[in-house]
């Protein structure tokens, strides 16, 4: 064999021991993740999705890429053998994340605004239907914060023979599943101050209303958005303690210091004198200014009012009987913690894992729009666990987006233990983020 023959012999000999290893060195396929199978023939999971915020013009809902992506998640929970039952755990129909400056209804009304919206989000709603319709997995809404205005009648002209579950005051509800008494789902706004609804404020000019400061909080944002995050046009005057010690002239200025920080994470380019907030929706028919949403004050340390919402601080404890707080959050504390993520966490711990009238040992919430899966502990001793099902808005800041939470219940006789499992769907792949057990 001459040289060039042993040569090109030897590479080939050389490149198969290079392929063979490299093949030997490869990592394992990731195996993929059915969310939606128990491993049997027994239709018993429980699928929790919310916080979807479907609008009525893509040209600024916070959901538009990821409808394909949530479309297709619904046609495989319909697919599933083993899915009993889908909830849709509020912040399905959003009509608060609207520009300031557009007119939400426009010159129709709210029953015309969700059909609207439906279309808008067609293939999602029809993925809904088709599941409702084919009557094999209970699917069942109840309402958040951004839908709390959104009545029944609306809710079933889009989604007909959807199961509700809603409590006696509008815009609040909370679902214990078919056979599942231990676990409650709800949308977690209740305990919050600013998202919680209000009917007491603003019924001289809205009457009716149960709209909550959320909901102008909301209609600013959208504008920020729009704007793209503009330099401030304007700035608030500021505020300083009332000197007369009146504990109702504390709580507004605690008040005002939660809208001071929330305008200054909002810029926009208008000055705060502009009517600009057009509503029209849920009684109000006005247009208001930021200057109508802020507690302001004519003189350093004298009295502190406010034009929207006037007395809110003073009727927080009635506010909560009417919204049916097991636990009541004192006011300082409510408006002091309207920012907090992780308040909502602590609210389902203290309204229910620590309270002695409550027998629920697993509880989901959205709102927070921050997935997660914690453990916990009863007041008398016995594991429990909270979960918060995330959100699907296209851009969820520093965290995941497209989360799910799926509820394996245990067995009847109580020999294996309720799974409870947080996914995410990003990029259409399946991945857990938590998961946890318990048996009660």
């Amino acid at each position: 064999m001459n040289t060039i023959s042993r040569l090109f012999s030897a590479f080939w000999v050389l490149l198969f021991i290079f392929v063979s290893a490299s093949c030997k060195k490869s990592d394992p396929p990731v195996p993929v993740i059915d969310p939606f199978s128990n491993g049997g023939n027994v239709r018993n999971m429980i699928v929790v999705i919310s916080d979807l915020h479907l609008g009525a013009d893509t040209s600024y809902a916070e959901c538009k890429f990821n409808l394909g992506p949530l479309e297709k998640l619904i046609k495989q929970i319909k697919a599933s053998a083993n899915v009993k039952e889908l909830v849709i755990a509020g912040d399905l129909v959003d009509e608060w994340f609207v520009p300031a400056t557009v007119n939400t209804f426009q010159e129709k009304d709210q029953a015309d605004f969700v059909k609207r919206l439906a279309a808008a989000n067609q293939g999602v709603f029809d993925a809904f239907n088709s599941i409702i319709q084919e009557g094999k997995i209970l699917v069942t809404y109840l309402p958040g914060n951004h839908d709390l205005a959104i009545t029944a009648a609306d809710i079933e002209s889009i989604l007909p023979g959807v199961s509700q579950a809603r409590d006696p005051m509008l815009g609040l509800g909370t679902y214990s599943p078919v056979d599942c008494p231990k676990i409650a789902i709800e949308h977690g706004h209740r305990y919050n101050f600013f998202c919680a609804p209000d009917p007491i404020s603003n019924q001289d000019i809205a009457p009716g209303t149960i709209m909550p400061p959320g909901y102008f909080f909301t209609r600013i944002a959208a504008l920020c958005v729009i704007q793209k995050n503009p330099a401030p046009g304007d700035t608030l005057p500021v505020v300083t303690p009332n000197t007369s010690g009146d504990e109702s002239q504390d709580l507004l200025f605690r008040y005002w210091k939660t809208w001071d920080a929330s305008i200054a994470s909002l810029p926009i380019k208008n000055r705060f004198d502009e009517k600009i907030i057009v509503t029209n929706v849920n009684g109000f028919t006005g247009n208001y200014s930021v200057n109508d949403l802020v507690p302001f004050q004519l003189t350093p340390g004298g009295y502190i009012d406010v034009a929207l919402s006037h007395g809110i601080q003073d009727h927080w404890e009635t506010r909560q009987t009417l919204n049916k707080v097991a636990v009541h959050i004192p006011t300082a504390h409510a408006i002091d913690s309207v920012m907090s993520d992780t308040e909502v966490d602590h609210q389902a711990n203290l309204q229910y894992f620590m309270n002695p009238a409550s027998d629920k040992r697993i509880v989901v919430f959205g709102h927070t729009h921050v997935p997660r899966i914690d453990a916990g502990t009863s007041y008398d001793n016995k594991k429990c666990i909270y979960a918060n099902s995330g959100t699907w808005i296209d851009n969820n800041p520093k965290l995941t987006t497209m989360n799910f939470v799926v509820i394996t219940p245990q067995s009847v006789d109580a020999s294996s233990q309720t799974l409870v499992k947080l996914y995410n769907f990003e990029n259409e792949v399946v991945s857990q983020m938590a998961a946890d057990a318990v048996r009660y």
